[in-house]
């Protein structure tokens, strides 16, 4: 199965020294050497997030006399970001369009004549716990203790 540039993008950049390494290339042209000097790794390791990246078509190296620097292709992130922008439009027209739908039924709940019941008025109980068992029973209603049986019986 191929692989679209716009896949082969994404996942690239979806290893975070990946991505760091764009960052600072955003900045300026690097050599693999320099890009290495931030990194707890070897040249090579840092040499093999750049393959990843030149597939990608996110990074490309160029030779100037002894030097081999590296920078950013500026087509492929225009790729991802009109894919990205696509997507947050149709977001947005649905969030426009649920916002529409949420003010009509507000609108609806606060016209007047509308069937909505009014909430029972409660008052406040004078004990913020509200009451206890003991306070609703009176005394007839409490039950009586038992008799202890190891006291009478003999047996």
């Amino acid at each position: 199965m191929a692989v679209d540039q716009l896949s082969r993008a994404f996942v690239a950049l979806a290893d975070p020294t990946r991505r760091d390494i764009v960052a600072r290339l955003s900045d300026r042209d690097a050599t693999v050497g320099e890009l290495a000097e931030s990194y707890a790794m070897s040249m090579q390791a840092v040499s093999k997030h750049l393959k990843v990246l030149e597939e990608a078509g996110l990074v490309s190296r160029s030779r100037d006399a002894q030097r081999r620097p590296c920078h950013l292709e500026p087509q492929v992130f225009d790729l991802m970001t009109s894919w990205i922008e696509r997507y947050r439009r149709q977001a947005e027209a649905r969030f426009s369009r649920l916002d529409a739908v949420l003010a009509a039924m507000g609108d609806s709940d606060t016209a007047p004549g509308a069937d909505t019941p009014a909430a029972p008025e409660r008052r406040p109980s004078p004990d913020p716990h509200g009451p206890t068992v003991a306070d609703t029973r009176s005394h007839r209603d409490r039950p009586e203790p038992a008799p202890d049986s190891a006291e009478g019986d003999p047996s």
